[in-house]
């Protein structure tokens, strides 16, 4: 198994490592070493199926047990734990235009977290590119660390000890998607986490940011919100970015403790895309972790 560093501080590639082929000890903590450091690591060329994949998340962690989507019922991947993060419909075709789970969907252009909507969040994602569009549909990956460092005395003093609400429904609201049925509003009732984590693996700081922010305990909400944005421009300026130009069978992974994401655009109106993604959930919400 190689690791090597590509395009930024904070994303690896790690080859010559077959994943349909079940981990060794020694393979689970390299891979944990290189997220430590990293945070974003891109496997190349990982032609996996559906119990592949999942045998690979699961050696690495326990799984969250649920989807965050509307209409859980319409769904075509095998397990419960696998995240469908695509345009298609149950029968393999392109989702309508006014499907109600494409237009949920696009909350996933907006800059987040993975589940840092639920009590205890995301640890690791781990995304695998089935079916890619001939153009369009990067990922973009924001260092969360770096841009904690780069923050001034003042703010970092000022922010630390916040503590802020997060529901899918503040980040669809921002999209003006509002049609949640009853049981969907419960299941998305808003959560607190705090503004600034320090990762375990590295013992470093950084900024917990997510489109699913709408409030900050002891804030009127509009000053909380500019606050929000404030720090959000900041995080995603371009110096902590990378963009993640996919390859079919490219398997990507990333700490969701200490960076951002968001998918771009490409045609989904006519072209397939076909990704699939397998969560960790962390050890305890993020307020009963050491600060």
């Amino acid at each position: 198994m190689r690791i090597k560093a590509i395009g930024s501080d904070f994303v690896a590639e790690i080859t010559d490592i077959d994943l349909r082929a079940p981990l060794t000890d020694a393979q689970v903590i390299a891979i944990d070493q290189a997220m430590d450091q990293y945070a974003v690591v891109v496997f190349p060329a990982q032609a996996l199926n559906d119990d592949q994949e999942f045998a690979f998340a699961q050696r690495l962690g326990p799984l969250e047990e649920t989807r965050a989507v509307v209409d859980v019922h319409k769904q075509r991947l095998p397990y419960n734990q696998m995240n469908d993060i695509s345009n298609l419909d149950v029968d393999g075709s392109i989702m309508a235009l006014d499907d109600r789970r494409r237009m949920f969907n696009l909350g996933n252009l907006l800059w987040h977290s993975d589940s840092s909507f639920k009590a205890t969040p995301a640890k690791y994602s781990m995304l695998h590119a089935r079916v890619i569009p001939p153009e369009g549909g990067n990922t973009e990956f924001a260092d969360m660390r770096a841009a904690w460092d780069r923050l001034t005395p003042e703010m970092k003093a000022h922010i630390d000890p916040l503590v802020c609400d997060h529901s899918l429904i503040y980040s669809r609201s921002q999209l003006g998607f509002d049609a949640f049925t009853e049981q969907e509003l419960i299941n998305y009732t808003p959560v607190p986490q705090r503004l600034v984590r320090r990762h375990p693996g590295s013992g470093r700081q950084s900024v917990y940011l997510a489109s699913h922010i709408g409030t900050v305990h002891g804030m009127p909400r509009p000053e909380a919100m500019v606050l929000i944005r404030e720090l959000t421009e900041h995080a995603t300026a371009r110096e902590f970015v990378y963009s993640h130009k996919w390859n079919q069978f490219d398997l990507v992974m990333w700490d969701n403790r200490c960076t951002m994401h968001r998918a771009r655009p490409y045609d989904d109106k006519h072209c397939k895309r076909d990704m699939r993604r397998m969560t960790l959930t962390d050890s305890a919400p993020t307020l009963a972790q050491p600060a």
